[in-house]
């Protein structure tokens, strides 16, 4: 008998001390979500998931938990579940995005902060987000971003600048985690070849930053933060062609060097070299290119996870467009007419947290720019470096967070033009501070203040205030008023100077343009019992300006007039995105931004050129699970914007029409590691001929060779020429490229 119940004892404490295994998996749109944190508080056990999205957590006792699995970008997910035996438990999760509005920025304040908790309002778009219209480059890829809008300023070479909020490219500020990368010569071709395998996500601002980043941040930035090394596939390959002949190819490689060393590889290359012309010009409607980008980051870990990464980015790029017989041998002559442009540039970039008990971090950057180009018979050689470097101190003191720093900047700018007699060399030291005051959870206010002294124009004060009140989990009103400025180098910001045969005038020393601003922010989520999830954000923004130099087309229409406005400028609007997330596997993503731009002069105003007053822009997507198809439905539309016109004569409208350009795409993702893609873009073969006698003006005749002029050199109306026009590529609004189709395969091994 003591036997039996010494038996029984000692299986009562196995069946009571049994361990269970706790297995299951996690995803996202039906697809496996990798490296998605699975925590069970009670027992401190936590786990991430693996390449497939699977996750076990072993050794859980008999009772009751709760679970919780979570994903930056995405809801998390609770459950609670129970053991009751040996036998394993199995759980799957589902996740839903939550439209990156937790999602860690740090572009607002120069720190990492959830974006919730943000007094600057940053819109966040990931990859996810561009795959919906594949494109080639980051240039095409904004243009389904609301407020944000790729202009084309030539129709010969096709180079552009983004606008936000209505505002010329040189406005706005392109970094590279965190770095002025993309600025001056690289405004106009930087862009392209930015390899989409390395990117992690874009964060937006619209309106001034120059408190913190300086001159060229005045009407917004644009900062594209590349991927982690170690959160980064082991390779991926994303290729597409399109039957006009464009091929496109992203490659992304990802290798342990070290067990503290991790090195990421990013290939792009591009090539289109098939000379079409549908709007029978005699001028290629697409510029031909052949482009590679070599991209490379090199993560270091360091004790106590300081920070120390370096990156590096070769672009080489050949383009051309111009009249179809164009070929190399005519390059710089006056035979045939072409724009032709060599680009060579290496970036440098990196980011070093020193090792002491302190929050200090020292970022560098410098980039080499070598461009040699030829428009028609006019020559434009140019060499441009950069150097950047800048120490932020982080420092919390009880409710304050405070940010100090101090940069230096070398500019180095050398061309063969008149404007420039002598090379250009400028070293712009900068100071600048930053607390951001937490009054209780709901009320934040952020003061910030930056000095920077240029040789050529003295010092230059740039203050700001923000304003988060955080009424609920659900609702916050954002509030942002300051000061910008910007410094102007015509020759690498204006491409109308170069290209067409209008001259140059610069009337006086011109000025750094100073700008106030003052924009207010209201972010609401709603949350249906269903699931359905509905973000609304709206902005209202106003900005003056003094100082403006803003191209005066007007005057004469053989000259392109530089000078500071005697008056002020005003850009003023209201925007608002809405995002929708259903069960069914329906997602929208709506825009709509109308705005105002105009100038004032003598009591004059003028609408801004080249501005639309209204856009909208959405993605709509929908996943049908039993075929493995995702579909989506992306496009934009623009309002009339005023044209460049060159005379009375001109038969050109002076507005464009209201214009739209739309895409669908489908996706099969049965395969656990590709996806294949297909689709077409500009379904309505919108092009801007449509509704003028032509776009090109002269294009029979692009070196003027047959134009008359008058004693003050104004073009004259002759048999030849009824209109009175010289050769002008710059009535552009929009691209060339009419209706085509794409296919293309995605491959990624985590």
């Amino acid at each position: 008998m003591k036997n039996l119940l010494l038996l029984f004892c000692i299986l009562f404490t196995i069946m009571m001390t049994s361990q269970t295994t706790l297995k299951g998996s996690v995803s996202a749109d039906g697809m496996p979500l990798p490296l998605a944190n699975v925590i069970i508080k009670t027992l401190k056990k936590s786990t991430v998931s693996d390449s497939e999205g699977k996750f076990n957590i072993k050794n859980i006792s008999k009772g009751t938990y709760e679970i919780q699995v979570s994903y930056t970008g995405f809801r998390p997910k609770s459950r609670n579940f129970t053991v009751s035996d040996s036998t394993d438990v199995y759980l799957n999760f589902e996740l839903q995005e939550n439209n990156t509005l937790d999602e860690v920025v740090i572009t607002g304040t120069l720190k990492a902060v959830s974006r919730l908790e943000s007094p600057v309002p940053v819109e966040v778009y990931k990859p996810i987000f561009f795959k919906k219209n594949p494109t080639a480059n980051i240039f095409e890829a904004l243009q389904n971003v609301n407020g944000v809008r790729p202009q084309l300023n030539c129709n010969v070479c096709n180079t552009g600048d983004i606008h936000i909020n209505g505002l010329e490219g040189p406005y706005t500020l392109v970094l590279i985690d965190g770095m002025p990368i993309v600025s001056g010569l690289s405004t106009v071709y930087g862009l392209s070849g930015i390899p989409n395998s390395l990117l992690e996500r874009i964060e937006i601002v619209k309106g001034p930053a120059s408190s913190l980043y300086g001159s060229e941040a005045v009407g917004g930035l644009i900062n594209i933060i590349t991927k982690n090394p170690k959160n980064a596939p082991v390779f991926s390959a994303d290729s597409f062609l399109t039957d006009w002949g464009e091929l496109n190819v992203d490659l992304g490689f990802k290798a342990n060097v070290t067990e503290d060393i991790s090195m990421l590889t990013g290939i792009n290359y591009f090539n289109y070299s098939n000379p079409i012309d549908n709007n029978n010009d005699n001028f290629t409607d697409l510029t031909l290119q052949d482009r590679i980008s070599v991209f490379q980051k090199w993560n270091f870990n360091r004790k106590n996870n300081k920070q120390f990464s370096l990156a590096g980015r070769y672009f080489y790029e050949d383009r051309w467009g111009g009249e179809m017989q164009w070929e190399k041998k005519y390059r710089g002559g006056n035979e045939v007419y072409g724009e032709s442009i060599y680009t060579k540039r290496w970036e440098l970039l990196g980011a070093y947290e020193l090792p002491i008990a302190e929050k200090m971090l020292f970022s560098f950057s410098y980039t080499d720019h070598d461009q040699n180009s030829v428009y028609g018979d006019i020559p434009y050689l140019a060499k441009q470096r950069i150097g950047f470097g800048q120490l932020t101190w982080d420092k919390k003191l009880n409710n304050h967070d405070l940010l100090f720093g101090t940069a230096l900047r070398y500019q180095y700018y050398d061309d063969n033009t008149t404007a420039t007699v002598k090379e250009d060399i400028n070293w712009i030291p900068s100071l600048f501070v930053q607390d951001e005051v937490a009054f209780n959870e709901n009320h934040k206010v952020l003061l910030g203040a930056r000095y920077d002294y240029n040789r050529n124009h003295g010092s230059i004060f740039t203050p700001r205030l923000a304003y988060k009140w955080k009424l609920n989990d659900n609702n916050i009103l954002r509030f942002n008023t300051g000061t910008g400025f910007r410094i102007v180098n015509l020759f690498t910001e204006e491409h109308a100077a170069l290209t067409g045969s209008r001259d140059v005038i610069v009337l006086e020393e011109l000025k750094p343009e100073r700008s106030f601003n003052v924009n207010l922010n209201y972010l609401k989520k709603l949350y249906a019992q269903n699931g359905t999830f509905i973000g609304i954000e709206t902005t209202a923004w106003y900005t003056r300006f003094s100082n403006s130099i803003i191209p005066d087309y007007d005057t004469n229409p053989n000259q392109i007039i530089y000078k500071n406005l005697d008056g002020h400028a005003v850009t003023k609007g209201i925007s608002s995105n809405v995002d929708f997330v259903f069960t069914n596997g329906l997602k929208m993503i709506l825009g709509a931004t109308f705005m105002d731009v105009s100038k004032t002069e003598n009591n004059i105003i003028t609408k801004q050129i080249l501005t639309e007053q209204f856009s909208g822009t959405w993605a709509i997507s929908y996943r049908i699970n039993k075929l493995f198809l995702d579909l989506d439905y992306t496009g934009n539309i623009y309002g009339p914007m005023r044209l460049p016109t060159l005379g009375p004569l001109d038969p050109r409208k002076d507005y464009s029409p209201t214009w739209s350009i739309q895409n669908i795409q489908f996706t099969f993702n049965k395969f656990k590691k590709i996806e294949i893609y297909t689709g077409v873009k500009n379904l309505l073969n919108w092009t801007p001929n449509k509704g003028n006698p032509f776009i090109i003006a002269r294009a029979n005749d692009p070196f003027d060779k047959n134009v008359q002029y008058d004693a003050n050199g104004n073009a004259q109306a002759t048999a030849d020429n009824p209109y009175a026009l010289t050769f002008d590529p710059n009535y552009v609004y929009g691209p060339n490229q009419g209706i085509r189709t794409f296919l293309g395969l995605r491959y990624t091994l985590k």
